[in-house]
């Protein structure tokens, strides 16, 4: 346990995380240099494609440094803040963090909320600064950043350039001094943390274990202390980039994964406590947070015969992804299709995707909406996720909204900007300092609902690029919030309802009508495209008729013929504009609906 070290990677995105770890690997000669590539620890395509790390990965390497064999038990964590839950498992497992940040960049908010994380778990920080070898790298500057905005003290930080190698050497012997090895009993009852579970479709479900006292054999029968049942382990492995090491056991302090054989991921659920079947431990693992899903979306095929595969698509990605839930619901505009419950809206993006790569389906994703609470007026209170199910208004006494607590880091040109971005989405200040001269942290309270659709794209455009965003829920306030309908020939097309503040009602609705008029196909009759709340409308827009020239085949005679005619097709249409029905193609969701 001596020669143990268990720590993370933490940073802002985009800070050098992922190629800090493949160094790591490198100098450490745990592949083979023919086999080395970039981001070894991230597994899926749309990893590597966008540059971003989704899940966080382990791998067991070995270090020698004074005759010794030090074993580094590394795990990569994502950087974007819908994957903080990622975070927050990863460092439960851990005694120490590198705290990356970029030298030409310096703190960031994501930066700040994962130190937060780390601290709460009481572990040793290590700063780390990364990229010094570019031309606008400010080590100095970057390490009094962290001083004044973190608090750390950065007299010994460590300088490296993950992309050529400097530092990585001094950085290792840093881990090694400075992280605390791990402590427990070997002696006592097995108690280990499952933080992470996946599917392997020959091994069944699979769980990465930290094993906190005794040890867990080959061949042992545990018991999965949440939901009580005991199972066998068939099989014990170290984590690898390339193939998993096998083992006979996974002794006090280490990480490893075990299989169980079990077809159900259920079994295996992230945040539970492994012991022995026959000498069980008294209490559980605590401390660990599950993932809370805040934001909904219904996810619906647009083949309306696809939704059984939907389905089992759905059922294999939660076996990766234990972040996402999901129930059935029915739109009469849609079809069949899942109310689906994500982390953020890039969580979301990354799952739609995942979903049609993956299993091969096209998909129409509603408008994303969060958890309402609803005070109703005989007193009982119910969570919305979906608008339709809103109460009618007279039924309604109060409805509260989540608020989150976002963290802004900007450059100080830029600051006026961002305070009116941030007054449009009905944020409170709650704090504004100086890290630097030219840099601000800014803490507000803001809606939910107003940052899961464009806030971060406005942020960035607003700040050339510049500003940096975290958040963190906070609870529930009282809003002044209406359902917003949007009606085509008189019927309400339930997947365009959304809830909006009674003050932005009425632009809303413009906007909504405007797109829709652009969409919905000329018939053989007017159609009023509405926007109400309740049953007043509050904006139209109408899609012309389209002409048929039935007077064509009259040449000549009389007038009278003509004006026949005419007034039949008048009444014609007009009967048509009472018992008619309007298509809408699956265009108008995905053109309305559609998330950039």
């Amino acid at each position: 346990m001596k020669n143990i070290r268990n720590f993370s990677i933490i940073a802002h995105i985009d800070h050098g995380k992922s190629t800090l770890a493949d160094r790591l690997i490198q100098e450490c000669g745990a592949v083979e240099e023919r086999k080395l590539g970039e981001q070894m620890l991230d597994t899926m395509d749309i990893e590597k494609e966008r540059g971003i790390t989704i899940k966080a990965q382990s791998v067991r390497l070995r270090y020698k440094k004074d005759g010794r064999e030090y074993v580094l038990n590394l795990i990569d964590t994502p950087g974007h803040v819908d994957f903080s839950y990622e975070v927050s498992r990863s460092l439960a497992s851990s005694e120490g963090a590198l705290l990356v940040v970029d030298a030409s960049q310096g703190v960031e908010a994501q930066t700040i909320a994962n130190v937060y994380i780390a601290l709460e778990n009481d572990l040793e920080l290590i700063p780390v600064i990364n990229k010094i070898d570019l031309p606008a790298a400010d080590p100095q500057r970057v390490k009094e950043d962290i001083e004044n905005s973190i608090g750390l003290d950065c007299s010994e930080a460590v300088e490296v350039s993950a992309k050529t190698g400097e530092g990585i050497k001094e950085l290792l012997e840093a881990i090694i001094e400075k992280i605390p090895p791990p402590q427990g009993d070997p002696k006592a009852p097995t108690k280990a943390l499952i933080y992470d579970s996946w599917f392997d479709s020959y091994l069944g479900a699979l769980a990465l274990v930290r094993v906190f006292d005794g040890e867990i054999r080959k061949g042992q029968e545990i018991l999965v202390m949440g939901t009580g049942k005991r199972h066998e382990v068939l099989d014990l492995m170290y984590p690898h980039p390339i193939k998993p090491q096998k083992s006979d056991k996974i002794s006090t302090g280490e990480i490893g994964i075990v299989v169980l054989g079990l077809k159900n991921i259920g079994d295996v659920q992230v945040g539970d406590t492994i012991t022995d079947a026959k000498n069980p431990t008294d209490e559980p693992i605590e401390g660990f947070e599950e993932a809370k899903p805040f934001v909904f979306a219904g996810l619906y095929p647009i083949d309306t015969d696809k939704f059984e595969d939907l389905r089992e698509a759905l059922d294999k990605l939660k076996l990766n992804d234990a972040a996402i839930s999901y129930e059935p619901e029915t739109s009469a505009a849609l079809g069949f299709g899942f109310r689906v419950g994500f982390l953020g809206l890039l969580h979301m993006e990354v799952v739609k995707e995942r979903l049609e790569r993956e299993f091969g389906l096209d998909l129409i994703a509603t408008a994303p909406t969060v958890t309402y609470r609803v005070r109703k007026s005989d007193g009982e209170e119910i969570e919305i996720q979906n608008p339709s199910e809103l109460p009618p208004p007279q039924e309604i006494d109060t409805i509260y909204e989540p608020y989150v607590k976002a963290t802004i880091i900007t450059p100080n040109e830029f600051l006026g900007n961002v305070i009116t971005l941030v007054n449009e989405k009905r944020g409170v200040q709650k704090r504004m300092d100086y890290i630097t001269e030219e840099r601000v942290l800014l803490e507000y309270e803001i809606p939910m609902n107003e940052i899961v659709m464009d806030f971060y794209d406005k942020l960035k455009t607003v700040t050339k690029g510049y500003a940096s965003f975290d958040y963190e829920p906070c609870g529930y306030k009282e809003g002044d919030l209406v359902k917003l309908d949007i009606r085509v020939a008189g019927e309400v097309v339930d997947a365009l309802s959304i809830i909006v503040p009674k003050t932005k009602a009425q632009s809303r609705g413009r906007e909504l009508v405007k797109k829709m008029k652009e969409i919905v196909p000329r018939q053989l009759f007017e159609v009023a495209i509405q926007a109400s709340i309740g049953n007043k409308i509050i904006a139209r827009e109408t899609v012309k008729a389209m002409g048929k020239n039935v007077t064509a085949k009259c040449y000549g005679g009389d007038i009278s013929r003509k004006r026949k005619l005419l007034e039949k097709q008048k009444a014609g249409k007009k009967r048509m504009k009472a018992i008619g029905k309007v298509q809408l193609p699956q265009e108008a969701f995905l053109t309305v609906l559609k998330i950039d």
